[in-house]
């Protein structure tokens, strides 16, 4: 298989001098996405959890509704004329949802992050979000300590400073899942592709993000069914109106010294001296 992390030769410099040695960085790999032989979708990924990213993004792009539409799928190396290695992640799918498909079958090839590349429409760019249940709440110490948990289990990030990550948190469990890649958006189908293979409900647990938020992230947890969503960064106007509609609540700008919560403040449950500050600074 291909590996994720390479380690490359490098000069460093620095006010001291200058030093030769090595550093690991990420591959970025071309990984096709292909239902009943047609290719679906090329993106540039991480060359990890691939079996993940072909169920997640599949489901988040409703090609299927659930595991159950899928027959088989299996992961393939190759190696085109010039010389570029790549990976096809194959789904045979039902015979129902193939037919479907194939209707609405589109071509796209993607660079790394790319979570619109192909839509041919305005409207299915700015498609709403699945309306997700009410879900659980969380205290402000839980949305503190689900933020802090997350950058020590981010090991390929540790090697290289330069991937994404996208985890599911549960206050009893503490961190579910991490996944990771260049692309922010991949790092989120993948971990939704792992939650679905392995029956996890997201009702009673959070989305954290270490990237910004953007529509295509909201559309995504939403069909996960998770409630909460927490990043590290801030979020565009049009993740926040989404996220209002599907009754998401998106907290952003998640640091060690707190967060800012932009939709359904109902889930973030405050204690009696922060409700007092708020009504104090109101």
């Amino acid at each position: 298989m291909i590996a994720p992390v390479a380690r490359v030769s490098r000069m460093a410099v620095t006010p001291s001098g200058a030093t030769v040695g090595e550093r690991a960085i990420p591959e970025e790999t071309p990984v096709a996405i292909v239902h009943n032989g047609s290719t679906y979708a090329v993106m540039m990924a991480t060359p990890a959890d691939l079996e993940d990213f072909g169920y997640g993004f599949s489901l988040t792009e409703g090609v299927i509704d659930s595991l159950a539409d899928v027959q088989s799928i299996e992961t393939l190396e190759f190696e085109d004329e010039a010389g570029v290695l790549g990976v096809e992640v194959r789904l045979w799918l039902d015979e129902a949802r193939a037919g479907q498909m194939v209707a609405r079958r589109r071509q796209i090839a993607g660079p790394t992050g790319c979570g619109l590349c192909g839509v041919e429409s305005l409207e299915l760019a700015v498609k709403p979000a699945r309306t997700v249940a009410d879900g659980a709440r969380f205290s402000a110490a839980e949305i503190s300590r689900a933020v802090a948990s997350l950058p020590p289990a981010q090991l390929l990030n540790h090697q290289t400073r330069a991937v994404h990550a996208a985890a599911f948190w549960e206050p009893e469990a503490g961190l579910v899942a991490v996944r990771e890649d260049v692309g922010r958006h991949n790092a989120l189908d993948k971990l939704v592709g792992h939650l679905v293979r392995e029956g996890h409900k997201a009702g009673g647990g959070v989305v954290l993000l270490t990237s910004r938020v953007s529509i295509e992230m909201v559309q995504k947890t939403a069909m996960l069914g998770a409630s909460v969503l927490v990043a590290v960064s801030a979020p565009t106007a049009l993740a926040l109106r989404t996220a209002e509609k599907a009754g998401i609540t998106l907290v952003a700008i998640a640091r060690d010294d707190g967060f800012e919560v932009f939709t359904h403040p109902h889930r973030i449950v405050l204690d009696g001296a922060e409700k007092e500050r708020i009504a104090h600074v109101g």
